[in-house]
């Protein structure tokens, strides 16, 4: 097959995928070495781009995926929240960027971290598939480590944990803040933002 053929099959395949597809998966699939298929990839990306398409593809979590272009966020996020859509809370924020940045973490650590109780949080962002049970800490009683997931790095488009934002330039605007005399109202949440992604259907 052609690359134009072959580039029209790829597309179909994102298409229909609810999930990140590895280049091993295409490679088989378009019966092509990984190679071939990691360079089809790109092909398309570049052609998703050129012609003003409102999809991207983008590598993350170890695979490629069909995304909405950030161009069209608006007219996205108006449809997701009059469909009925509901974002994640602030508590939920809070707790699920304290796993982030500090796992592996237990329970009790990020309850330490944003003052109150947040086992009903937690248990919350484990439902919806974002954090989970990755180990136990090595002190009496074995309390259960968290971490995210891989469909947290595929909701927010990131090939892996070390392409987040860095907190240290959020850490030290709080320390200037502070030492004008002004308290820093930065939530352990403020640096991930939150991404159309992360929308979820209301609870029935």
């Amino acid at each position: 097959m052609d690359d134009g053929h072959l580039k029209r099959s790829l597309e179909a395949l994102f298409f229909v995928s609810d999930e990140p597809l590895t280049p091993a998966v295409l490679a088989q699939a378009l019966e092509v070495d990984r190679r071939r298929a990691e360079d089809l990839c790109a092909l398309l990306a570049a052609d998703l781009e050129d012609r003003g398409s409102g999809l991207v593809l983008r590598n993350v979590a170890g695979g490629w995926r069909l995304f909405t272009h950030p161009d069209t966020a608006p007219v996205v996020e108006q449809f997701v929240l009059s469909s009925r859509q509901a974002r994640l809370t602030k508590a939920a924020l809070e707790t699920l960027s304290i796993v982030t940045y500090k796992q592996p973490v237990t329970r009790h650590q990020i309850s330490g971290i944003r003052g109150v109780n947040s086992d009903g949080v937690l248990r919350a962002l484990q439902d919806r598939g974002l954090v989970q049970e990755v180990g136990r800490e090595e002190t009496p009683g074995r309390p259960v480590l968290y971490g995210t997931t891989p469909e947290f790095l595929e909701r927010l488009g990131l090939p892996s944990l070390a392409s987040l934002p860095s907190l240290a330039p959020l850490l030290g605007l709080a320390e200037e803040e502070e030492e004008e005399g002004e308290p820093a109202e930065a939530s352990p949440g403020e640096g991930l933002g939150e991404p159309a992604e992360l929308a979820e259907p209301d609870a029935e």
